[in-house]
């Protein structure tokens, strides 16, 4: 127990480290969540302080996802908790900390990019599966918050599918993969209704698919 209370700590502090807030601080002298869309994640950094920053502050938030899943998890290893359960545990509070900083009084991020980093190392391939869905909603629809929809709705619907041709995954990461969508939905819950209501902020730039398709 006092293993699994480590992970837990580590991997909540490693996802509570607000990427955007200090980059915001030191290179701007401004604060991500006081302009755009109010948010501490990847997307509003890119609105508001220019593509080189939202980049690093994207690199950064899959990197602690990644390092929580991969590196922290190894802690757990030879417990009474299966390694999967540890890992999954691990990349989890990387998450929650990332959306909920003990740093920044728990005004955090959408948690997209850290829980990309986290599927990365336990679910390649449902990874891929919504990672590609994740693409063509953006590219299409110019929206990121569309994109980071699709791949939490795709991410569960491709775990479920997979043991039924044959690529089997551990019960626990199937279940988690529903809670991890949901997850992703709820804390996008606000663009939702900015994109039924035509409000939401678009990326022009990103509609690449929309673009091809008017072409001559």
């Amino acid at each position: 127990m006092l293993v699994l209370a480590l992970v837990v700590v580590l991997s909540y502090l490693a996802g509570s480290i607000p990427t955007s807030i200090i980059i915001g601080k030191i290179f701007f002298d401004r604060d991500p969540r006081e302009h755009g869309s109010g948010n501490a994640g990847g997307t509003n950094a890119f609105r508001v302080f220019g593509w080189k920053a939202g980049i690093a502050v994207i690199i950064v938030d899959v990197g602690k996802g990644a390092v929580a899943s991969l590196l922290i998890s190894r802690i757990g290893i030879g417990g009474a908790v299966p390694f999967p359960s540890v890992q999954l545990l691990a990349g989890a509070c990387a998450v929650v900390g990332h959306i909920w900083t003990v740093f920044a009084r728990f005004r955090g991020g959408k948690g997209v990019g850290t829980a990309a980093g986290m599927l990365l190392g336990i679910f390649p391939i449902p990874f891929a599966v919504a990672a590609v869905g994740f693409v063509a909603a953006v590219t299409t629809t110019g929206w990121v918050s569309a994109g980071s929809i699709t791949a939490a709705v795709l991410l569960p619907v491709s775990a479920w599918v997979l043991p039924l041709i044959g690529h089997p995954l551990p019960a626990v990461l199937r279940y988690a993969s529903i809670l991890f969508g949901l997850l992703i939905i709820f804390t996008h819950r606000k663009n939702i209704g900015r994109i039924m209501e035509g409000t939401e902020n678009r990326f022009p730039k990103l509609m690449l698919l929309r673009r091809r398709a008017k072409s001559p």
